[in-house]
């Protein structure tokens, strides 16, 4: 019987440092796609995760989204809005998403929340290589809401504006005016009767104004649209890429 083939000590010792550093490597590159950064912005101290597309490269342009989570917009929820709605398709699409978290319980559609922008988005613009110089801004829920809202206070840094659902809360005729110029795109389930009674007749409003807005009734859906997880965020990604060039309808 042959006997197997024995490598040196050296030689496994030196497998094993390669196979130690191949991991590391890989560890690194990993954790560099969902980053973590803190900042002060407007005095308050704001803690936020950036997705990165793959082989980012810091020298070059890239499209990119502020996106907002639902609920209590706490590091918890924007953990959980990464993985279902951004991760995958930013990294594979070339995006960068950059969401941040509320430190001590305001949220991003109210004004205290609100008071970190427009300082937050410069900074981001100084850090980053953004198309444009302008963001997609988009979130589920309270996220919809916050989209919208900011939306409405700074439209010179967006393309366009998504709900998942979401809408603007009893939009004042200045706030309308200042959505006019953006790609507004509303999605809600089905079966969320409260926010269809909210969503659909602003999207007929905003129609009628000659605004460019998109509205989904997702079927079978409630609040939680799971329609747009996963895969289906290749529909939020597609309507991006229309918005930069002029939201085409196909």
């Amino acid at each position: 019987m042959s006997q197997p083939l024995r490598r040196p000590p050296a030689f496994s010792s030196f497998l094993g440092l390669l196979s130690f550093s191949c991991l590391l490597c890989s560890a690194l590159r990993a954790s560099a796609e969902v980053i973590e950064k803190t900042g002060t912005f407007a005095g308050k101290k704001v803690t936020y995760r950036v997705v990165l597309p793959n082989n980012f490269d810091a020298a070059k342009t890239y499209p990119a989204v502020l996106a907002f989570s639902g609920g209590t917009q706490t590091m918890r929820t924007v953990e959980s809005a990464i993985e279902r709605f951004w991760r995958a398709e930013a990294e594979r699409r070339g995006y960068i998403v950059v969401i941040p978290a509320t430190p001590d319980g305001w949220l991003y559609f109210e004004e205290d929340g609100a008071r970190i922008f427009p300082e937050f988005l410069d900074g981001f613009l100084r850090d980053y290589k953004i198309q444009g110089g302008k963001f997609h801004i988009a979130g589920n829920s309270n996220g919809g809401l916050s989209s919208f809202y900011i939306g409405a206070t700074h439209p010179g840094y967006f393309w366009s504006v998504t709900g998942l659902p979401g809408y603007i809360y009893e939009p004042t005729p200045e706030q309308a005016r200042a959505l006019a110029g953006l790609c507004l795109h509303m999605y809600v389930g089905e079966l969320d009767a409260p926010w269809r009674a909210a969503m659909e007749p602003q999207a007929k409003a905003f129609a009628a104004r000659g605004m460019k807005v998109t509205i989904s009734i997702e079927p079978g859906q409630g609040h939680g649209i799971r329609t747009l997880e996963g895969e289906g965020s290749k529909r939020l990604f597609e309507q991006f890429k229309r918005a930069r060039q002029g939201c085409a309808v196909k």
